[in-house]
């Protein structure tokens, strides 16, 4: 018998009094009757993979129905703004096994892995038989009772391949802001399970410079799929009322981003389909089924804890380090179970994905006619920006967009790397020229070359065989992307074998739009498509395309407070103009007529009879570069005699200003 306060006995026995008739609910306004919501498709894509799987049977095709009913899906109207990216939204407020995007670069590609596709469980006490899938999971599962039957004839093993994604180096603020505002998914923070760690954005994340590589989990679903479903059981022993909790990491991850002080999330993506249409540094929007299975994180802990692994070392091969590098905490790199990938040609926001389809080669169509008005108005904020100097402002704007559309053998055709000399030593103008430069494209980088930088920062991407992993290096960008080389700041002093092995890189890049990959053994050619400006105050050391010398015609007081507030002074709309004008010339087709061609052979032959010495096959490249760069600038897809001629006007202003320049310091002729 328990004795009470008398109180509580009185409080006990008290007649409990009537409750209140409940209120008639409220009915809903209209405008939230209204309101668009997210479907099941996006919440719980498995339940939808489920479905397909058990109307269509294991032998039919319901993996090709899967892509086509998610890509129908995503065709709807504003559909894909209601899927979350893992670019904008904390880890920590995404849903598990949930769908979500990423827009990434593909850094390194991992060894092929073998998973169940198609597994039997069996329950243990009623001896009964359940079919699953295992495509876009990483641990096979079963129930508390249940155990997968591994020697099931419908068992059947497939093949996937990994890629160790990250976000696009260097892309702009400007490109992550839109992509996040025309996003209409929020999320809010997960229940399905409880981080160790206290919940921090991906900057904070990063701070603690945690970076990865590879991966083997699947070694749990298909290794040893029944210890991984032991250790999924444990843990939703342990972890009671549906919360489970990852491992505490404290082991530092180098998440491999290219440029220095990156942020945001890295991802290694699951890739069942046409994984050969893929390679390292493409660009990538991922659509895909979002996991952080604790489990993941329990066998890496467990491998690594005491020096020995869990795994059977017959059965895997790895070394421990290349498990701790290809099975990172899912906490830190989530995986990424891709349904539906495309890859980019662009991360420009304001344009569409791609412009084949006919609505999108309509709407090139309707806004050729501004990019006249368009190129007035970036050349004048240009000169501007360049303290008045109009013909260095012409110049920039071609280099900007440039793009390397073909290649003959070995030569890159369409490139136009700039040296903007006369620059003034001080880097602060160098620096908000760079900022201006940001604003402009969607992806951009300026590496300053101190002597420091030269000689520390590893340029060229290697292979690192105890890790099986691709170390990266600066160099290791997308394409299109704009890299600045600030030469300004190079001072006296010496070049170790690395900062000469950098320079000797950079030249590479320059002059063949490449960059040989270290892989110990020998050496692996990465073409590549990046925009090189190199700012100094002589002629450059590095090779160029053109040279061009930059002669203010102000100086203004203060050059930080001038720059500062011209790019204050560009309003929104025409600032977002800029933005479409410079990405979108760089896709465009452009050709020459057989007229116009014939033309432009007669005049290099007259040319070359008036001035056989200073005119060289190499001019005769370089004006057509720059012509063809002229006409698209213009919003002309052809070479017109006109734009031919102007072509070879600006060229010799370019090069009489070189020759009147005096000598300045060494490097000058």
């Amino acid at each position: 018998r328990h004795c009470y306060p008398a109180a509580v006995v009185e409080k006990l026995h008290r007649p409990r009094r009537s409750l209140p008739s409940p209120t008639p609910p409220r009915p809903f306004p209209q405008q939230l009757l209204n309101m668009p919501c997210v479907d099941d498709w996006v919440n719980d894509p498995l339940s939808a993979v489920q479905g397909i799987f058990v109307q269509n049977g294991a032998s039919g095709e319901w993996e090709k129905k899967v892509i086509e009913y998610f890509r129908e899906k995503l065709k709807e109207t504003t559909a894909s703004s209601w899927v979350p990216s893992l670019n904008d939204v904390p880890l920590h407020y995404l849903k598990p096994n949930s769908l979500v995007k990423f827009r990434c670069m593909v850094q390194d590609m991992f060894d092929p892995e073998f998973y169940m596709g198609i597994y039997e469980t069996v329950e243990t006490a009623a001896k009964s038989k359940v079919l699953r899938f295992g495509k876009y999971k990483d641990v096979a599962e079963c129930g508390l009772q249940q155990d997968v039957a591994l020697n099931s004839a419908k068992c059947v093993t497939q093949e996937r391949q990994t890629f160790y994604c990250i976000p696009v180096p260097g892309e702009s603020e400007w490109v992550k802001e839109a992509y996040a505002s025309a996003s209409q998914a929020r999320g809010n923070p997960s229940t399905s399970y409880t981080p160790s760690r206290h919940k921090r954005s991906y900057e904070e994340d990063e701070d603690m410079e945690m970076h990865p590589p590879k991966l083997k989990e699947q070694c749990a679903a298909g290794c040893s799929a029944s210890q991984a479903c032991g250790d999924a059981k444990r843990l939703e022993k342990e972890a009671p009322g549906g919360h489970q909790s990852f491992p505490n990491r404290t082991t530092s991850i180098d998440l491999n981003f290219p440029l220095p002080g990156e942020k945001g999330p890295a991802c290694l993506v699951k890739i069942y389909e046409d994984s050969d249409g893929f390679k390292v540094n493409d660009m990538l929007e991922v659509y895909g089924i979002l996991s952080v299975d604790p489990a993941l994180g329990v066998i890496n802990d467990e491998s690594t804890k005491d020096g020995s692994s869990i795994l059977d070392p017959i059965e895997c091969m790895d070394t421990m380090e290349e498990q701790r590098v290809h099975s990172p905490p899912p906490s830190l790199v989530p995986r990424l179970h891709a349904i539906v990938t495309r890859k980019l040609q662009h991360v420009n926001p304001f344009l569409p994905t791609t412009l084949k389809d006919k609505e999108n080669k309509d709407y090139i169509t309707n806004i050729m006619p501004e990019l006249s008005t368009v190129r007035t108005e970036l050349l004048g904020f240009l000169t501007h920006m360049l303290l008045g100097d109009s013909l260095a402002a012409e110049y920039l704007l071609l280099h900007f967009i440039s793009t390397v559309y073909s290649r003959r053998d070995i030569l890159p055709l369409g490139k136009f790397t700039v040296n903007l000399s006369g620059c003034p030593r001080d880097n602060t103008y160098t620096k908000y020229l760079h900022r201006t430069i940001q604003q402009l494209v969607p992806s951009s980088y300026c590496l300053p070359m101190t002597l420091n930088n030269m000689n520390t920062l590893r340029f060229i991407p290697h292979k690192d065989y105890t890790a099986n992993r691709l170390v990266t290096g600066v160099l290791q960008l997308a394409s299109n992307t704009s890299l600045m080389l600030d030469e300004t700041l190079l001072e006296q002093g010496q070049l170790d074998t690395t900062g000469v092995r950098n320079v000797t890189a950079l030249g590479n890049l320059i002059t063949w739009q490449k960059v040989d990959y270290d892989f110990n053994f020998h050496q692996m050619e990465f073409p590549c498509n990046i925009n090189v400006l190199i700012t100094s105050e002589g002629r450059s050391l590095l090779p160029s395309d053109c040279q061009v010398h930059l002669q203010p015609q102000m100086i203004p007081a203060n050059v930080e407070e001038y720059m500062a507030n011209l790019q204050t002074a560009v309003v929104p709309s025409m600032l977002k103009k800029f933005r479409i004008y410079v990405s979108l010339l760089r896709l465009i087709d452009y050709s020459i007529s057989d007229e116009v061609t014939k033309a432009v052979e007669e005049d290099f032959v007259e040319m070359r009879k008036s001035d056989p010495r200073s005119i060289t096959a190499e001019d005769l490249h370089q004006l057509l570069v720059v012509a063809r760069l002229v006409s698209l600038s213009a919003g002309h897809t052809t070479l017109s005699r006109e734009r031919w001629q102007r072509a070879k006007q600006l060229e010799v202003l370019r090069k009489s200003r070189i020759q009147q320049q005096t000598h300045v310091n060494g490097n000058e002729p």
